[in-house]
Protein backbone atom coordinates (compact mmCIF):
# COMPACT_ATOMS: atom_id res chain seq x y z
CA UNK A 1 0.00 0.00 0.00
CA UNK A 2 1.33 3.46 -0.48
CA UNK A 3 1.30 5.39 2.77
CA UNK A 4 2.47 9.00 2.95
CA UNK A 5 2.61 11.54 5.76
CA UNK A 6 0.02 11.21 8.89
CA UNK A 7 -2.76 9.03 8.49
CA UNK A 8 -5.56 9.67 10.76
CA UNK A 9 -8.82 7.52 10.84
CA UNK A 10 -11.53 6.84 13.63
CA UNK A 11 -11.55 4.50 16.45
CA UNK A 12 -14.29 2.67 14.91
CA UNK A 13 -12.08 2.00 11.66
CA UNK A 14 -9.20 -0.06 13.21
CA UNK A 15 -9.79 -3.04 12.11
CA UNK A 16 -10.52 -1.35 8.27
CA UNK A 17 -8.59 -1.39 4.93
CA UNK A 18 -7.17 1.92 4.82
CA UNK A 19 -7.04 3.17 1.49
CA UNK A 20 -5.45 6.01 0.75
CA UNK A 21 -7.08 8.47 -1.50
CA UNK A 22 -5.62 11.57 -0.77
CA UNK A 23 -3.00 12.83 1.19
CA UNK A 24 -3.47 15.72 3.91
CA UNK A 25 -6.81 17.95 4.94
CA UNK A 26 -8.75 19.94 1.90
CA UNK A 27 -8.96 22.72 4.52
CA UNK A 28 -6.28 22.21 7.23
CA UNK A 29 -7.19 25.90 9.07
CA UNK A 30 -8.46 24.28 12.01
CA UNK A 31 -6.61 26.15 15.15
CA UNK A 32 -6.79 22.98 17.26
CA UNK A 33 -5.84 20.36 14.76
CA UNK A 34 -1.80 19.51 13.92
CA UNK A 35 -2.74 16.39 12.18
CA UNK A 36 -1.65 17.37 8.47
CA UNK A 37 0.70 21.12 9.36
CA UNK A 38 2.71 21.34 7.06
CA UNK A 39 1.69 18.97 4.75
CA UNK A 40 0.28 19.96 1.34
CA UNK A 41 -3.21 18.42 0.39
CA UNK A 42 -3.08 16.27 -3.17
CA UNK A 43 -5.15 13.64 -4.62
CA UNK A 44 -3.42 10.83 -5.76
CA UNK A 45 -3.38 8.63 -9.57
CA UNK A 46 -5.71 6.72 -10.44
CA UNK A 47 -2.99 4.21 -10.66
CA UNK A 48 -2.31 4.24 -7.28
CA UNK A 49 -5.63 3.79 -6.12
CA UNK A 50 -5.84 0.58 -8.56
CA UNK A 51 -2.37 -0.70 -7.15
CA UNK A 52 -3.57 -0.37 -3.59
CA UNK A 53 -6.97 -1.44 -4.39
CA UNK A 54 -5.24 -4.90 -6.17
CA UNK A 55 -2.81 -5.10 -3.13
CA UNK A 56 -5.96 -5.16 -0.62
CA UNK A 57 -7.42 -7.97 -2.76
CA UNK A 58 -4.40 -10.20 -2.51
CA UNK A 59 -3.58 -9.94 1.21
CA UNK A 60 -6.80 -8.39 2.96
CA UNK A 61 -9.91 -10.83 2.03
CA UNK A 62 -10.25 -11.36 5.92
CA UNK A 63 -11.34 -7.75 5.90
CA UNK A 64 -15.21 -6.67 6.15
CA UNK A 65 -14.96 -2.74 6.27
CA UNK A 66 -12.71 -0.03 3.77
CA UNK A 67 -11.98 3.56 5.30
CA UNK A 68 -10.87 5.79 2.22
CA UNK A 69 -8.19 8.25 3.92
CA UNK A 70 -7.19 11.06 4.67
CA UNK A 71 -8.92 14.20 5.92
CA UNK A 72 -11.44 14.85 3.64
CA UNK A 73 -11.74 12.06 1.16
CA UNK A 74 -15.23 13.83 -0.09
CA UNK A 75 -13.73 16.53 -1.84
CA UNK A 76 -12.25 14.47 -4.76
CA UNK A 77 -14.60 15.32 -7.68
CA UNK A 78 -17.74 13.19 -8.06
CA UNK A 79 -16.79 10.99 -10.90
CA UNK A 80 -13.06 10.01 -9.56
CA UNK A 81 -15.55 9.18 -6.22
CA UNK A 82 -17.63 7.22 -8.14
CA UNK A 83 -15.23 5.23 -10.11
CA UNK A 84 -13.16 4.82 -7.14
CA UNK A 85 -16.26 3.65 -5.43
CA UNK A 86 -16.79 1.33 -8.76
CA UNK A 87 -13.70 -0.32 -8.36
CA UNK A 88 -13.66 -1.09 -4.74
CA UNK A 89 -17.32 -2.83 -5.66
CA UNK A 90 -15.93 -4.84 -8.04
CA UNK A 91 -12.25 -5.69 -6.91
CA UNK A 92 -13.36 -6.17 -3.48
CA UNK A 93 -16.80 -7.62 -3.29
CA UNK A 94 -16.20 -9.04 0.29
CA UNK A 95 -16.67 -5.39 1.52
CA UNK A 96 -19.31 -4.68 3.67
CA UNK A 97 -19.24 -0.44 4.23
CA UNK A 98 -16.65 2.15 2.74
CA UNK A 99 -16.00 5.15 4.89
CA UNK A 100 -14.61 8.16 4.61
CA UNK A 101 -14.27 11.74 6.51
CA UNK A 102 -16.63 14.49 5.06
CA UNK A 103 -17.00 18.15 5.93
CA UNK A 104 -19.12 21.04 5.18
CA UNK A 105 -17.62 22.17 1.92
CA UNK A 106 -17.39 19.09 0.82
CA UNK A 107 -20.81 17.95 1.56
CA UNK A 108 -21.91 21.09 -0.23
CA UNK A 109 -20.20 20.27 -3.15
CA UNK A 110 -22.22 17.24 -3.56
CA UNK A 111 -26.07 17.24 -5.45
CA UNK A 112 -28.25 14.90 -3.15
CA UNK A 113 -28.31 12.67 -6.59
CA UNK A 114 -24.57 12.44 -6.43
CA UNK A 115 -24.51 11.73 -2.77
CA UNK A 116 -27.33 9.10 -3.63
CA UNK A 117 -25.20 7.62 -6.01
CA UNK A 118 -22.20 7.29 -4.16
CA UNK A 119 -24.06 6.20 -1.29
CA UNK A 120 -25.60 3.00 -3.85
CA UNK A 121 -22.63 2.41 -5.03
CA UNK A 122 -21.01 1.12 -0.86
CA UNK A 123 -20.38 4.38 0.29
CA UNK A 124 -21.97 3.59 3.99
CA UNK A 125 -20.97 6.14 6.66
CA UNK A 126 -19.02 9.56 6.68
CA UNK A 127 -17.78 11.05 9.69
CA UNK A 128 -17.79 14.49 10.20
CA UNK A 129 -16.37 16.88 12.37
CA UNK A 130 -18.37 19.11 13.92
CA UNK A 131 -16.16 20.36 17.08
CA UNK A 132 -18.91 22.87 18.50
CA UNK A 133 -22.87 24.26 17.68
CA UNK A 134 -21.58 27.55 18.90
CA UNK A 135 -21.19 30.19 16.25
CA UNK A 136 -18.85 32.13 18.03
CA UNK A 137 -16.34 28.63 19.05
CA UNK A 138 -16.62 27.75 15.48
CA UNK A 139 -15.42 31.07 14.26
CA UNK A 140 -12.41 31.45 16.68
CA UNK A 141 -11.13 27.77 15.77
CA UNK A 142 -11.36 28.68 11.87
CA UNK A 143 -13.73 25.79 11.20
CA UNK A 144 -14.90 27.23 8.10
CA UNK A 145 -19.07 27.12 8.48
CA UNK A 146 -21.01 27.78 11.39
CA UNK A 147 -23.72 25.90 13.18
CA UNK A 148 -26.50 26.12 10.86
CA UNK A 149 -24.14 25.52 7.62
CA UNK A 150 -22.94 22.41 9.67
CA UNK A 151 -26.41 21.12 10.53
CA UNK A 152 -27.87 21.52 6.93
CA UNK A 153 -24.83 19.50 5.26
CA UNK A 154 -25.23 16.84 8.05
CA UNK A 155 -29.38 16.36 7.42
CA UNK A 156 -27.95 16.21 3.79
CA UNK A 157 -25.69 13.76 3.64
CA UNK A 158 -27.92 11.72 5.78
CA UNK A 159 -31.17 12.28 3.32
CA UNK A 160 -28.86 10.19 0.89
CA UNK A 161 -28.55 7.22 3.07
CA UNK A 162 -25.21 7.95 4.47
CA UNK A 163 -24.69 7.14 7.83
CA UNK A 164 -23.39 9.90 10.20
CA UNK A 165 -20.69 10.05 12.84
CA UNK A 166 -20.11 13.44 14.04
CA UNK A 167 -17.29 14.89 16.31
CA UNK A 168 -17.39 17.23 18.83
CA UNK A 169 -14.76 18.20 21.43
CA UNK A 170 -14.91 19.03 24.61
CA UNK A 171 -13.06 22.14 26.09
CA UNK A 172 -13.01 23.89 22.74
CA UNK A 173 -14.04 26.80 23.88
CA UNK A 174 -12.19 27.58 27.27
CA UNK A 175 -13.34 28.64 30.95
CA UNK A 176 -15.85 31.49 29.88
CA UNK A 177 -18.03 30.10 27.17
CA UNK A 178 -17.58 26.71 28.18
CA UNK A 179 -21.70 25.70 29.03
CA UNK A 180 -22.63 27.54 26.34
CA UNK A 181 -20.43 25.57 23.91
CA UNK A 182 -22.06 22.75 25.47
CA UNK A 183 -25.59 23.53 25.38
CA UNK A 184 -25.39 25.03 21.67
CA UNK A 185 -23.59 21.63 20.48
CA UNK A 186 -26.36 19.65 22.13
CA UNK A 187 -28.72 22.04 20.41
CA UNK A 188 -27.27 21.01 17.01
CA UNK A 189 -26.75 17.63 17.39
CA UNK A 190 -30.31 17.11 17.95
CA UNK A 191 -31.13 19.09 14.94
CA UNK A 192 -28.39 16.50 12.30
CA UNK A 193 -29.61 13.65 14.69
CA UNK A 194 -26.62 11.92 13.42
CA UNK A 195 -26.74 7.26 14.33
CA UNK A 196 -23.03 8.06 16.28
CA UNK A 197 -22.04 10.59 18.12
CA UNK A 198 -17.95 10.33 19.42
CA UNK A 199 -17.13 13.37 22.05
CA UNK A 200 -13.35 13.73 22.54
CA UNK A 201 -11.69 16.23 24.82
CA UNK A 202 -9.46 18.96 23.93
CA UNK A 203 -5.55 18.02 24.42
CA UNK A 204 -3.14 20.87 22.67
CA UNK A 205 -0.78 20.36 20.58
CA UNK A 206 2.39 22.35 20.22
CA UNK A 207 2.80 24.08 17.50
CA UNK A 208 -0.81 25.25 16.72
CA UNK A 209 -2.46 28.26 16.78
CA UNK A 210 -4.81 27.24 19.51
CA UNK A 211 -1.83 26.11 21.83
CA UNK A 212 0.16 29.52 20.80
CA UNK A 213 -2.90 31.02 22.51
CA UNK A 214 -2.86 28.57 25.44
CA UNK A 215 0.85 29.86 26.17
CA UNK A 216 0.31 33.82 25.54
CA UNK A 217 -2.85 33.35 27.96
CA UNK A 218 -5.41 34.14 25.33
CA UNK A 219 -6.96 30.59 26.06
CA UNK A 220 -7.64 29.43 29.48
CA UNK A 221 -8.21 24.96 29.64
CA UNK A 222 -11.12 23.85 31.82
CA UNK A 223 -10.00 21.64 34.36
CA UNK A 224 -11.10 17.73 34.28
CA UNK A 225 -14.29 18.25 36.28
CA UNK A 226 -15.30 21.50 34.19
CA UNK A 227 -14.54 19.07 31.05
CA UNK A 228 -17.72 16.48 33.16
CA UNK A 229 -19.98 19.03 33.63
CA UNK A 230 -19.35 20.07 30.08
CA UNK A 231 -20.20 16.67 29.14
CA UNK A 232 -22.94 16.53 31.30
CA UNK A 233 -24.62 19.94 29.81
CA UNK A 234 -24.10 18.61 26.35
CA UNK A 235 -26.15 15.47 26.63
CA UNK A 236 -28.66 17.15 28.50
CA UNK A 237 -29.11 19.12 25.68
CA UNK A 238 -29.14 16.77 22.99
CA UNK A 239 -31.89 14.52 21.67
CA UNK A 240 -31.55 12.03 19.11
CA UNK A 241 -34.08 9.59 17.11
CA UNK A 242 -31.74 6.60 18.19
CA UNK A 243 -28.15 7.39 18.39
CA UNK A 244 -24.76 5.99 20.05
CA UNK A 245 -22.97 9.12 22.01
CA UNK A 246 -19.31 7.89 22.71
CA UNK A 247 -17.14 9.59 25.12
CA UNK A 248 -14.81 6.76 25.10
CA UNK A 249 -12.06 7.95 23.14
CA UNK A 250 -8.18 7.95 24.73
CA UNK A 251 -8.64 11.56 25.36
CA UNK A 252 -11.73 11.32 27.73
CA UNK A 253 -11.80 11.49 31.77
CA UNK A 254 -14.41 8.93 32.02
CA UNK A 255 -15.38 6.40 29.24
CA UNK A 256 -19.09 6.70 28.40
CA UNK A 257 -21.51 4.85 25.93
CA UNK A 258 -24.93 5.53 25.43
CA UNK A 259 -27.86 4.73 23.22
CA UNK A 260 -30.18 7.72 23.43
CA UNK A 261 -32.66 8.68 23.99
CA UNK A 262 -32.74 5.32 26.23
CA UNK A 263 -29.72 5.75 28.51
CA UNK A 264 -29.62 9.37 28.91
CA UNK A 265 -30.47 9.06 32.92
CA UNK A 266 -28.00 6.48 33.05
CA UNK A 267 -25.48 8.50 31.27
CA UNK A 268 -26.17 11.90 33.79
CA UNK A 269 -26.08 9.79 36.59
CA UNK A 270 -22.54 8.11 35.92
CA UNK A 271 -21.69 11.70 35.24
CA UNK A 272 -22.99 12.92 38.36
CA UNK A 273 -20.81 10.35 40.52
CA UNK A 274 -17.87 11.10 38.86
CA UNK A 275 -18.04 14.58 39.53
CA UNK A 276 -19.25 14.02 43.29
CA UNK A 277 -15.64 11.57 43.52
CA UNK A 278 -17.19 8.47 44.06
CA UNK A 279 -15.84 7.29 40.12
CA UNK A 280 -12.07 8.00 39.53
CA UNK A 281 -11.10 9.79 36.30
CA UNK A 282 -8.54 8.60 33.90
CA UNK A 283 -4.79 9.87 34.95
CA UNK A 284 -3.65 12.87 32.56
CA UNK A 285 -0.45 10.21 31.70
CA UNK A 286 -3.13 7.66 30.34
CA UNK A 287 -4.93 10.23 27.88
CA UNK A 288 -4.16 10.21 24.26
CA UNK A 289 -5.02 11.58 21.01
Amino acid sequence: MHYEGNMIRPPSEAQSILLQATVGCSRNKCKFCGAYKGQRFKIKSDDIWAADIAYAARHFRHCRRLFICDGDALIIPFPRLLALLRRIQRKLPWIERVGLYANAKSIDLKTDDQLRQLHEHGLGIAYMGLESGDDPTLKRIGKGADSDKMIAMGQKIQRAGIALSITVLLGLAGKTDSLRHAQATGRALSAIDPAYVGALSLMLIPGTPMHDDYQAGRFEMISPSAMLAELRAMIAATTLTDGLFHANHASNYLPLRARLPRDKTRALDLIDRALAGRIDLKPEWMRAL
